[in-house]
C-alpha cells in the first residue's frame, strides 16, 4: 500500500508555496506589550519591519483605538506602530509613587517604548495629547524625525477655543475642588460622545464603540485622577509652545497637517500659524471635528501615504 502523509503535514506543505500562507503577512495587526520602566505599555503594530516607521501619537481620551481605521490604510507600506499611554487603553496605570502623570514623563516613556521597539527613526503623527508628546521627542533628537503629522494639536495659544480656555485657566491658576469641577465634566460619557460627534459632518460614519471604548477606560477606579494629574500638567505644555514653534522654524521638517477644520477645541487659526513656520507645508482641512479619523480615515491615509512617498 503506497503510504500518505498526514493530513496536517500535506497541508502545511502546500501552504509553504501559497502566497499568504507562510507566516503571518506584514500588513496583519499585532498586539502587544513591552516594560518601560515602572509602565507596561500596550502597542499595537503593523507592516514591514524594514519600511519608514509611523509613530501614531493618540489624544485624550482616547488610544491606540483611534487609529484601528488608519492602521491598515498605512501597513502595506509603511512600519505603523501605536502606543497606548500610562493611564490609557491597555497599558498600565502605575500608581502615583511609581509614575508621574506629567507629559515629559510620559514623552520620556515614549522615548524609551522607541528605544525598546529599536525604532531608529520614525515619522511622528500627533493628535490631541500626542501633540506634546510628539514635539517632546523631536525637539530632544531632531535627528530622528523624519516627518511630521500633526491632526488637530495646537501649539498655538491662537489655536485653541476661547471657551474651553476658559475652563481650564482657573483650575491652572489655582488648583482646587472648586476649580476642579469643570474639569470632571471632561469624564462624563455625554461629554465623550460629544467630542466624537460635535462638527462631524459625516456623523453617520462614526461606529459608537469609539466613544464606549473611551469611556469605559475613563471609568476605571483611579482614572479620574490620573487624567486630572494629565490636564493639570497640561499647562506646561503651553510653556513650551515657543520652543517648539522655534523647532519647526529652524529644523523644517517634513510636515503634513490633516485636520477637522470644525473641532470644537483647536481652531483652525492654529492651522494658519503652523504654515506660517513651515511655509511648505502639505495641508489639508476635512470637514469633520476634533476626531476627523472617525469619519475620514481613508481620506487622511491616503493623504499620508502620498506625503511620506513624496
Amino acid at each position: 500500500m503506497k503510504s500518505t502523509l498526514p493530513i496536517a503535514s500535506a497541508l502545511l506543505i502546500m501552504s509553504s508555496g501559497l502566497p499568504g500562507w507562510a507566516g503571518e503577512p506584514d500588513s496583519q495587526v499585532s498586539y502587544n506589550t513591552v516594560q518601560v520602566g515602572d509602565a507596561s505599555v500596550f502597542y499595537r503594530a503593523a507592516g514591514p519591519k524594514s519600511a519608514p516607521t509611523i509613530l501614531l501619537l493618540h489624544g485624550f481620551p482616547s488610544s491606540s483605538h483611534m487609529f484601528r481605521e488608519l492602521i491598515p490604510e498605512l501597513a502595506e507600506t509603511y512600519r505603523v506602530i501605536a502606543p497606548d499611554y500610562p493611564g490609557f487603553g491597555q497599558s498600565s496605570s502605575p500608581s502615583a509613587d511609581a509614575y508621574d502623570y506629567d507629559f515629559a514623563t510620559l514623552a520620556t516613556t515614549i522615548a524609551g517604548f522607541t528605544e525598546a521597539l529599536e525604532v531608529p527613526s520614525y515619522t511622528l503623527f500627533m493628535q490631541d495629547f500626542g501633540g506634546p508628546v510628539g514635539f517632546r521627542l523631536a525637539q530632544a533628537n531632531p535627528e530622528k524625525v523624519e516627518g511630521i503629522i500633526i491632526q488637530n494639536a495646537t501649539i498655538h495659544a491662537e489655536g485653541w477655543n476661547p471657551d474651553i480656555v476658559g475652563q481650564f485657566a482657573p483650575f491652572w491658576e489655582n488648583r482646587t475642588a472648586e476649580t476642579e469641577t469643570p474639569i470632571r465634566g471632561f469624564f462624563a460619557p455625554e461629554t465623550t460622545r460629544w467630542q466624537y460627534t460635535q462638527g462631524a459632518s459625516l456623523a453617520h460614519r462614526i461606529n459608537p464603540d469609539a466613544w464606549v471604548n473611551d469611556q469605559s477606560g475613563l471609568d476605571r477606579p483611579g482614572n479620574h485622577e490620573i487624567q486630572l494629574e494629565y490636564l493639570w500638567s497640561y499647562q506646561d505644555n503651553v510653556a513650551q509652545y515657543p520652543a517648539w514653534q522655534a523647532y519647526l522654524a529652524e529644523h523644517q521638517p517634513d510636515t503634513l497637517i490633516v485636520w477637522g477644520r470644525n473641532d470644537p477645541f483647536f481652531l483652525t487659526e492654529g492651522v494658519e500659524a503652523l504654515q506660517a513656520l513651515v511655509p511648505a507645508a502639505d495641508v489639508h482641512l476635512f470637514d469633520a471635528g476634533h476626531f476627523a479619523l472617525e469619519t475620514h480615515a481613508a481620506e487622511i491615509g491616503d493623504a499620508v501615504r502620498r506625503f511620506m512617498a513624496r
